[in-house]
């Protein structure tokens, strides 16, 4: 809901009493002045408590504080702070208040409003407001200004004095009379451009004014209230509410919900763009919304498409140009061809070419102005509203295209920022990398260079976009893989990866396209696309085969080997593993032979041979521990924990995911953080430790919910569900696995979603809703089967067994599912599971039905 709606109702004429009453301003008739310079805007004698002076270059007087609109919202939290400083209890000295924002946010309305409620609370016997007009070519002097307020107190024409002094001083012994006569007068100050056309309007006592600016206005001792965009909730609000006043059967914004969602955020959620865009729809009845978004979809049109033919964005924006000098002007339009979201003071000094100590104090003027804001976490870090961003782009566009010799300064910018990002991107890669090279200088550490990565991330992608196809995206897709790994970016993982490809193919680069191809299939690994991972792979191995890149082959066969592993072609992982281990160790690279064992390790442990997995494991260890790799280390830890539960040596194990969970931790590594845990948790429940296993497990999911792993996340909530089942928890397990399911379906993990149908059975079971518990079962089995997957197949059928005698089922379809399970099993060499399914068969007894 928006702030209350003052319909504005208050009229200045109508009483016929010929002496004020008490607690209001005597009246003042204006029927027969002679205003100098000015222009009487209505007649009559005024006898209530509220003045409009609206001014050009002199005054004009109003004669009502004006209506709010209806449509007026989402400034609840705002009226109520700026009320806050006008209460009269909250002190006995003049209230001062400034009320800042970029133009179109709807400062003036936010003022109108705030008067409106301070009359309502009965706080103020009068309103006097002036427009200062302080950003038209001619604002409004202050001795016009007091002239203005002068008469609206009473003050007869020929009794003001001529000079600001004799005009300051007149108008304060005019509010102290008023102030012995105990009332008080509020006085908005509206478009204020300098603390000058302000200062003399200040009263000494009692009185408050609230001053509307596009600047932050020092030297007032005023309390500043920065006036931001809606929020998005508001924003859709404010132009329903607009609709719906123009045409009360409007329903475009009920019809359309995302459409109207994306219209305000393409209007920056910015009061004037929504308004304008709102009289366009009125004006257009049979316009959809989603057909005003496209028309605002292009940054290039966007400003265009907010001219309603009264009001024009654009225009707005042009103005506040007026008001800068040449170099803030200029610095204003390079911000136009930067393409990120915002901006860092070194960038700036990169763009423009000049120190930082030089732009900063430039960069806080655009501030002051309203043009940009200034990040009040990081101090650094600057920004532009969305639409005040297009329109410098605009501005920068139009200065480009204007002669060669600012088109050439500009793009002379464009590449010394693009240096910047590339050159500091490399450095930063130096120390996130494994270990054994050089590290770069511009960064302190590991720790420095994570944070940079993470201020400038979005400014990296937005810069190899627009750099598409050239070097600068070839080496950004290079140095930015790892950083984007560690965070789990994976979608932008595979973009970036995805532009260096397309760099290295459109520069006819042969050197590093091979790279490419390994980099954009490790890529798309990450994001279960296994199928084209190993494509990419194979390309890669086949190009490194042709410039006979013995170190490059190594680690094409063996990221193909992981592809292969997810593939559930074990045995041709492990062949691929082994062929990269001999190739690596051929050249003498210990890092490549760690990384080699390591992952023979897993795809020893999916054929079961889980010894030699561990042994695998171990030499990894042992290698990534010579070459020091933490990193790697940390990952041997977690394999050789998962090798050493299946060899059921769960105190070993406990041990390794623990000493892999600190090291992960030591490398800030969230994500393999959250592996840890989730295997950690594991294993306690095998220990029977089970409180302590779902809080591993939660652990995990926190983490990974951190890094948006949707993968991690259903992996985490599937082995919470395992636990709270431990605990007889049966429903808990129940929700946990379901959330398992659709985190599964989401990511499309066919096998996650048949083990998450398995979990669900015994968890249905568990609550004796033995139905849904055979159903679920079976299709665990119908797709594990399918899938081959012979040994949790037998794991599942095995379940589906449990529930059909829990049920009561015939005992020849009991003995059947055991069967299946007994035959899951030996396809997979796992001869005492399949022994022990067979000794079910023997004993399946059909028990009562529930």
């Amino acid at each position: 809901m928006g702030a209350k709606k003052t319909t504005g109702k208050r009229k200045g004429g109508g009483r016929k009493d010929k002496r004020p009453r008490q607690g209001q301003l005597a009246g003042s008739s204006f029927a027969r002045a002679s205003f100098e310079r000015s222009q009487v805007l209505g007649s009559g004698t005024q006898n209530t408590k509220i003045n409009v002076q609206a001014y050009a270059a002199v005054p004009t007087a109003l004669n009502a504080l004006p209506g709010l609109p209806q449509e007026f919202t989402g400034r609840e939290d705002e009226i109520s702070k700026v009320l806050s400083l006008l209460d009269p209890g909250s002190g006995a000295g003049a209230a001062v208040g400034s009320v800042a924002g970029l133009p179109g946010v709807g400062k003036t309305t936010l003022a109108h409003a705030v008067g409106h409620a301070a009359l309502d609370k009965g706080w103020f016997t009068g309103i006097q407001m002036v427009n200062l007009r302080g950003y038209d070519p001619n604002p409004v002097q202050p001795e016009d200004a007091l002239e203005a307020l002068l008469r609206a107190l009473g003050v007869a024409a020929e009794h003001i004095p001529p000079t600001l002094d004799e005009r300051e001083g007149l108008y304060r012994s005019q509010l102290d009379a008023l102030a012995k006569g105990e009332q008080r007068v509020l006085i908005l100050a509206d478009n204020a451009s300098t603390s000058d056309q302000v200062r003399p309007l200040l009263p000494a006592r009692h009185h408050a004014v609230l001053v509307t600016s596009r600047h932050t206005l020092p030297g007032l001792g005023a309390r500043m209230f920065n006036l931001h965009p809606l929020q998005p909730d508001a924003a859709v609000d404010l132009l329903h509410q607009r609709l719906e006043v123009a045409d009360p059967d409007d329903r475009r914004v009920e019809d359309e919900p995302v459409a109207a969602d994306e219209l305000a955020a393409l209007c920056g959620y910015l009061p004037l763009a929504l308004q304008i865009a709102a009289a366009l729809l009125a004006d257009d009845p049979d316009q959809p919304l989603s057909e005003r978004v496209r028309m605002l979809t292009d940054a290039g049109t966007r400003l265009g498409g907010l001219d309603d033919g009264e009001r024009n964005l654009r225009a707005v924006f042009d103005e506040c140009l007026t008001r800068l000098s040449h170099q803030e002007a200029d610095l204003y339009r390079l911000l136009g061809v930067h393409p990120g979201p915002d901006i860092s003071t070194p960038a700036v000094a990169a763009l423009t070419g000049q120190p930082p100590d030089k732009i900063t104090p430039l960069l806080r003027q655009l501030v002051r102005a309203r043009l940009l804001t200034q990040n009040s976490q990081a101090r650094d870090r600057w920004s532009m509203h969305d639409l005040l961003r297009v329109h410098a782009q605009e501005q920068a566009r139009t200065t480009m295209e204007r002669d060669r010799v600012p088109r050439r300064r500009f793009e002379q910018a464009r590449a010394r920022l693009a240096d910047h990002y590339v050159r500091h991107t490399e450095a930063a890669h130096t120390h996130i990398r494994p270990p054994g090279k050089d590290v770069s200088t511009l960064f302190d550490g590991r720790e420095q260079a994570l944070a940079w990565f993470d201020s400038e991330r979005e400014n990296l992608l937005a810069t190899a976009h627009t750099y598409a196809r050239t070097q600068t995206a070839l080496r950004l897709g290079f140095a930015l893989g790892r950083y984007l790994e560690l965070r789990r970016r994976i979608q932008d993982l595979v973009t970036v990866r995805s532009q260096a490809l397309e760099a290295c193919q459109a520069l006819g680069d042969t050197a590093n396209l091979a790279g490419a191809w390994n980099n954009l299939g490790n890529a798309l690994a990450e994001l279960r696309r296994y199928a084209e991972a190993h494509d990419a792979h194979q390309t890669a191995l086949t190009l490194f085969q042709q410039t006979d890149d013995a170190r490059g082959q190594a680690g094409a066969w063996n990221n193909l080997g992981t592809a292969l592993g997810e593939l559930d072609r074990y045995a041709e992982a492990r062949d691929a593993h082994q062929t990269a281990l001999t190739l690596f160790q051929q050249s003498g690279d210990a890092r490549g032979q760690a990384g080699a064992w390591n992952n023979l390790g897993t795809a020893l442990g999916e054929l079961d041979r889980h010894t030699e997995a561990r042994d695998a494991h171990q030499t990894a260890l042992t290698l990534f521990q010579q070459t020091g790799d933490t990193q790697g280390e940390a990952t041997a830890w977690n394999n050789l924990g998962t090798a050493l539960g299946e060899l059921d040596r769960y105190a070993e194990a406990r041990d390794a995911q623990q000493t892999a969970l600190t090291l992960y931790q030591q490398t800030d590594d969230t994500s393999g953080q959250a592996d840890a845990w989730n295997s950690l948790g594991n294993v306690l429940r095998e220990l029977k430790r089970y409180a302590e296993a779902c809080d591993a497990h939660q652990t995990a999911l926190t983490l990974y919910q951190q890094t948006d792993d949707t993968s991690g996340q259903a992996r985490a909530w599937n082995n919470l569900g395992v636990a709270l089942g431990k605990l007889d928890r049966h429903t808990e397990a129940h929700d946990a696995h379901q959330t398992a399911l659709i985190l599964y379906q989401q990511s499309d993990d066919a096998r996650g979603q048949a083990i998450a149908w398995n979990n669900l059975g015994t968890a249905w079971r568990g609550m004796e809703r033995y139905t849904e518990a055979i159903a679920a079962g079976e299709k665990a089995v119908a797709m594990l089967t399918g899938q081959k997957d012979w040994a949790r197949s037998g794991e599942a059928w095995a379940e589906f067994a449990t529930s059909l005698s829990a049920y009561g089922a015939e005992p020849t379809r009991v003995r059947e599912a055991w069967e299946q399970s007994a035959i899951a099993y030996i396809r997979v060499g796992d001869d005492e599971a399949a022994t022990t399914s067979r000794a079910n068969i023997e004993n399946s007894q059909a028990g009562p039905r529930p």
